[in-house]
């Protein structure tokens, strides 16, 4: 399958040399300095985790063109982005499809309206990474699977083609027919680590400032409550167990990932390079399911502190007093489990 990697970011750069050390045959698109460094160093990946830094010499195209004969093209860019390449995407006479991989809470008809439903496919790319040019540092997150999908839902011959695709460059895919809403879904689930922002885009600042980590977790339970009114399922469905951990203990593991190198990477690595894409996605989230009704405070609160229009949280800040609700039932079934098995082994 004759394909094109329409982005050459962080992620871009991963998959286009994930497909081409797969044997696919992938040509990479990109524009003024990017394009110069990829003419003359290749696609430069260092890995996040080990730093071991490898080159991929892969075919650069500077402009797609209507007669260029791709199969696939892989939008690997945000929405705001993508929106501004339509044109050219709707211009080509043969790719027959088209998959986007990005944030997008807000739908897909924008791409419907220009391409038709049977050209687009949309899905999340599930890596993270950041530019220090011409090299880009990247975390495939392998143990994550990409999710793709049909716009309508339908599970097709094409479907199951382009999640063969991927699956060459090592990752799992999930075919599903929800996108839309796992896409929605993915915004609270990564607002819980949105007080980075109030607490200075500091990985210990933030650990150490609880009222970042509540605002956080806060915002997450509240969007949660206003999607379900809004009639947008939760998905996948285990995020619906998420609002039921008592708040301790999610600020608790919150507080614990701060730590984490996927923290410093998917999360930090972005928000500090992406502060005017999370103020967008955000607002169209709030603005999707603002429909059920459901109030959202301290959603509206962190969206203040992304757009940078709040003061920055004191260090080390616990004024907000956390709820305890549900910590005593989450105890005394602990604690039952525990008598359980003790009984069991006496006798």
């Amino acid at each position: 399958m004759k394909t094109l990697v329409y982005g050459a970011g962080p992620l871009g750069s991963l998959y286009a040399a994930r497909l081409y050390q797969a044997g696919v045959d992938v040509s990479i698109l990109a524009r003024g300095q990017r394009l110069a460094d990829l003419r003359e160093y290749g696609v430069i990946l260092e890995g996040s985790h080990s730093g071991q830094i490898k080159t991929y010499r892969v075919p650069v195209v500077e402009q797609l063109r209507q007669d260029d004969p791709y199969d696939l093209i892989l939008v690997v860019m945000r929405k705001d982005m993508a929106l501004d390449i339509l044109p050219i995407l709707a211009s080509n006479r043969h790719a027959h499809t088209i998959l986007f991989l990005q944030n997008n809470p807000s739908g897909f008809q924008e791409y419907i309206e220009a391409l038709g439903a049977q050209r687009v496919m949309v899905g999340f790319p599930t890596s993270g990474g950041w530019r220090k040019d011409p090299v880009m540092c990247v975390m495939p997150l392998d143990w994550l699977y990409i999710p793709v999908g049909e716009v309508d839902g339908q599970v097709t011959a094409r479907t199951l083609a382009v999640a063969s695709v991927l699956r060459r460059m090592g990752k799992k895919v999930q075919v599903r027919r929800d996108m839309d809403a796992w896409l929605v879904t993915h915004i609270p689930a990564i607002v819980v680590f949105l007080g980075v922002y109030a607490a200075d885009l500091d990985a210990q600042r933030f650990a150490r400032t609880r009222d970042a980590i509540v605002m956080g977790v806060r915002a997450r339970a509240e969007s949660f409550r206003a999607q379900k009114a809004a009639g947008i399922p939760i998905r996948p469905c285990v995020f619906k167990l998420l609002p039921r951990v008592p708040e301790p203990m999610a600020v608790a593991i919150v507080r614990s990932m701060a730590g984490a190198r996927f923290f410093e990477v998917g999360v930090l690595g972005h928000a500090r390079v992406a502060r005017d894409e999370m103020v967008q996605i955000l607002e169209q989230y709030r603005e999707r399911i603002a429909s059920g009704g459901v109030p959202t405070p301290t959603l509206d609160l962190m969206i203040e502190h992304v757009k940078g229009a709040r003061p920055l949280l004191p260090d080390g800040s616990r004024k907000t007093p956390m709820s305890w609700k549900g910590v005593c039932i989450s105890a005394l079934a602990m604690l039952s489990c525990v008598g359980v098995l003790l009984y069991g082994r006496r006798h």
